[in-house]
């Protein structure tokens, strides 16, 4: 690795830099599967930025903006999603850290059950806003400096995170199909990251897994009833690869189980699913990432099966005032 960083140019250890605070703003809120994006916690400089936004249609027998998944056996859903936020590396105890917000808004349609009846409910506005915050456990402490980036190489790398949706989104408590949930819930995660190889632009391979547990307050006014939502765990692995120094794409699992519902004492069905997809990505310039991205259900033939299909493409704007910095004496030269 040594000899690699010795004859690179400038421009492409500094394309090292801004991949990473460009791959940390490609978030995706997990309404949509649980899942979080390949190579979401690769660490950049402390005192980096990102700003996500991304586009995403959904559909399938369950409302996308619910985490829990509620299934609704027979019917279908369709969604379209706009999600907006902003990202911030920075370093605590040594360690990095990264803070996120993430504003989810769109229109959402599917027939639903009424007092024995099919009919058509449609909801638009925006949902419930997430906060997270990760803090590197193991791994290698946190990039300071242009040199700390240069020597980066994640090895084995585990973090901590803590997510909280507020239930501040549009709700009308007399329809069953919401943006917002009506309800406090969050998760706690341990995102581990496997160094595949040498960490070299272009060639760069890893192994991402993320177990979490996902909590759900109660909504106390669902149709004028109570529901209750049990723990929702959650496992997402990807195994990522370059094509070259600006593509990259990954094969994306998500296995989770729990979450069964209860309205007024009444017990649904617990949730046993399993999803898989892939992600492209491209690097446009120094500060703009495209990302596309599939995910689908599969196992889910039967009546009560959690079925759903996302397509998602997101446009990530990246910077660091260091980066700038030197972009603009180099372009003085």
């Amino acid at each position: 690795m040594k000899n690699n960083i010795r004859l690179m140019k400038p421009a492409a250890w500094l394309w090292l830099v801004v991949a990473g605070i460009l791959t940390m703003g490609a978030a995706c809120p997990p309404q949509a599967l649980a899942q979080l994006p390949a190579r979401f916690y690769l660490k950049s400089l402390s005192n980096s930025n990102g700003v996500p936004l991304i586009v995403e249609t959904l559909s399938g027998n369950s409302n996308p903006f619910d985490p829990a998944h509620f299934v609704n056996a027979g019917l279908n859903f369709e969604a379209n999603m706009v999600l907006a936020g902003y990202a911030r590396t920075f370093s605590l105890l040594d360690r990095a850290a990264m803070g996120v917000i993430i504003v989810p808004m769109g229109t959402i349609s599917g027939d639903v059950f009424v007092a024995g009846k099919t009919v058509n409910q449609s909801a638009k506005g925006f949902g419930d806003p997430m906060l997270e915050f990760n803090i590197n456990l193991l791994g290698p402490p946190a990039q300071k400096s242009i040199p700390d980036v240069i020597r980066y190489e994640p090895g084995l790398s585990v973090d901590l995170i803590t997510d909280l949706f507020l239930p501040v989104g549009e709700y009308d408590n007399s329809k069953s199909l919401n943006i917002g949930q009506n309800r406090w819930y969050g998760r706690l995660g341990m995102p581990v990251i496997y160094q595949i190889g040498q960490w070299v632009p272009g060639r760069r391979t890893t192994l991402e897994l993320m177990p979490a547990v996902w909590l759900f307050g109660d909504n106390t006014d669902y149709l004028g009833k109570t529901m209750k939502t049990d723990p929702l765990f959650q496992l997402d692995a990807h195994l990522t690869r370059d094509f070259t120094e600006h593509f990259w794409g990954s094969l994306d699992a998500a296995w989770y189980w729990g979450s069964g519902s209860s309205i007024n004492g009444v017990s649904g069905k617990q949730r046993n699913d399993l999803a898989i997809g892939f992600t492209l990505a491209y690097q446009i310039n120094d500060n703009l990432n495209l990302t596309f991205g599939y995910q689908t259900t599969i196992d889910d033939k039967g009546s009560d099966a959690l079925k759903m299909d996302v397509f998602k493409v997101s446009v990530v704007y990246g910077w660091h005032s260091i980066i700038e910095g030197m972009k603009r004496l180099q372009d003085e030269k």
